[in-house]
């Protein structure tokens, strides 16, 4: 299984990113615009640096640098995971995309979400807590632990056959849409859990292991 890093240029979890890195986890890391200065202040090179470097504020020297217009249709981020998906890496693990403005939050999640539908795996990391996108029909184990919040919200209109297992509470082959607050805030137990879903998209936030 090949995976991609992405680090854009909001807040970054340098310890979990360094971690990873130096296990040789990644197959290649992609630096978003101001990401470039975050994955330098770790002492790392990334593969491929790509944006418009209006966050950065000077064109980076790397192995390859690919500069994009600052007037365009979509965010540097959208146009690396358009890279990583050509790349056909497995999984994409994306730092620096969470925190900041609002809006920019919004959008990374929901265009993420159409790179989770067609196939690719798609993890947000941020300073005590990650995403998980996950596509139906499918299962995400989540972390071992003995305590930690979960929240689950439908990414599509509906999620079809969710069920929660190993948490406080339990749900069992529901029906989740983006218009609820329901899925809000489980609980871990300290044994395996669970999210599943049968048909749609769900966006799983949970702390990090």
């Amino acid at each position: 299984m090949s995976t991609c890093a992405l680090v854009a240029a909001s807040d970054f979890n340098a310890k979990h990113f360094k971690a990873l890195f130096e296990d040789g986890r990644f197959d290649a890391v992609y630096a978003v615009d101001g990401g470039f200065a975050h994955i330098e202040a770790v002492g790392c090179v990334p593969d491929i640096a790509i944006g418009d470097f209006d966050s950065l504020g000077y064109r980076p020297k790397c192995r390859r640098v690919i500069e994009l217009p600052v007037e365009k249709d979509k965010s540097d981020l959208e146009a690396a995971m358009d890279r990583a998906k050509t790349r056909q890496f497995d999984e994409v693990i994306v730092y620096g995309a969470l925190g900041g403005r609002l809006d920019h939050t919004m959008a990374n999640l929901q265009m993420c979400a159409q790179f989770a539908e067609s196939g690719m795996g798609v993890t947000f990391v941020a300073d005590d807590y990650a995403i998980r996108i996950v596509v139906g029909p499918d299962v995400y184990e989540l972390p071992l632990l003995e305590e930690g919040i979960v929240s689950v919200f439908a990414a599509t209109n509906e999620a079809y056959g969710v069920i929660e297992r190993g948490m406080k509470y339990s749900i069992d082959d529901e029906t989740l849409t983006n218009r609820t607050t329901r899925g809000l805030s489980n609980e871990l137990q300290g044994v395996e859990a669970a999210v599943a879903v049968e048909e749609g998209t769900l966006f799983v936030f949970h702390p990090l292991a």
